[in-house]
């Protein structure tokens, strides 16, 4: 053990050291900041566009001429049913393999598509069935049912897997999607569908044009209006005809998405549907329901949907008809000014 000088000397390197190093941490340099995040997306783009530029995004595609005109043999109101064929495929497009979904998709092509194919044929009523290529593809039987049902029912385009096409976002593949859509349905029923329903009723900025381009005698996916209008791009006429949809009148937002069947009150919902069905009537316009056979085709909906149709009939005047028979009705008033 030191002692005595040797024991000073040390305890004074060991001081020197301690001071040492406590000053150079204390002289260290401090942290660099964080870098500043990249900026995000403006959450109001719109705020700093001129009047032009607004109008050109609103009235790229917009409501032309309406087409309300008189219904055949003095109808005062044309009621179209229609039905989105999804089934699995809005789930399988996110590459969500979540079964349990899956299954509830599953469900509107082995359950409740061929109830709701029974209940029209009970009904005698026509319907149009717009299918996701990839549904047709997955369970091929289904347009055989359709086309069996004894009313002639009619099938038109849904996209090819149910893509969301602004999220998509690529003219090229929305191009190809789509001729693809066209081609597998025309070859499955052995008929060009002439009618076309945005998967989830959402345009892409060339959505309009394709449309237009592919032929379609009329669109299902906007809401100008109640009744039928000309479908404009930036501003000129395309001799589209839009039977317009709307959200109240559809299915989903009652028994499928966030509600996701948390709705119990069929009563609720056939009140809403009666309602705009006697408003449409006293006015002498359209009335347009879309479904969803994995919704709409469980059971006590599915009843729910005849007592509806079982209402209507007994109205003097309504004309029950597919989308493609009230399109070809009302196109010819696009050349009357």
């Amino acid at each position: 053990m030191a002692t005595g000088e040797g024991y000073t000397a040390a305890m004074s390197r060991l001081a020197f050291a301690l001071l040492t190093a406590f000053t150079l941490a204390g002289c260290a340099q401090p942290a660099a900041p964080p870098a500043p995040a990249a900026p995000g997306p403006d959450p109001l783009p719109g705020t700093r566009l001129s009047i032009d530029a607004l109008k050109g995004q609103m009235f790229h595609v917009s409501a032309g001429q309406r087409l309300k005109g008189a219904w055949p043999n003095g109808a005062r109101v044309a009621v179209g049913l229609s039905f989105d064929v999804d089934n699995a495929t809005a789930t399988l497009s996110t590459g969500n393999l979540d079964y349990e979904v899956i299954s509830r998709g599953e469900y509107g092509a082995v359950d409740g598509l061929p109830r709701i194919l029974r209940m029209l044929d009970r009904q005698q009523v026509p319907a149009s069935f717009f299918i996701p290529a990839v549904s047709a593809v997955l369970h091929p039987g289904m347009i055989k049912e359709i086309q069996a049902g004894a009313p002639g029912h009619e099938i038109g385009v849904h996209g090819w897997i149910h893509e969301r096409l602004p999220l998509l976002n690529d003219e090229k593949e929305e191009q190809r999607l789509l001729t693809q859509s066209i081609d597998t349905l025309t070859t499955m029923t052995g008929k060009r569908p002439i009618g076309y329903r945005a998967p989830s009723w959402k345009f892409s900025g060339w959505t309009m044009g394709q449309v237009k381009a592919a032929g379609f005698l009329y669109d299902s996916s906007l809401m100008a209006s109640d009744d039928p209008y000309e479908l404009l791009l930036d501003g000129k006429p395309t001799g589209v005809v839009e039977l317009p949809i709307e959200r109240i009148l559809d299915d989903f937002p009652y028994f499928g998405g966030n509600a996701d069947g948390s709705n119990p009150s069929i009563a609720d919902v056939y009140e809403v549907f009666q309602s705009e069905f006697d408003v449409a009537y006293e006015e002498g316009g359209l009335y347009l329901l879309t479904m969803h056979p994995h919704i709409t085709g469980h059971r006590s909906r599915t009843a729910m949907l005849e007592r509806l149709v079982q209402y209507m009939k007994r109205k003097p005047g309504v004309w029950f008809a597919t989308h493609e028979q009230i399109a070809l009705r009302v196109k010819p008033l696009m050349t009357q000014k």
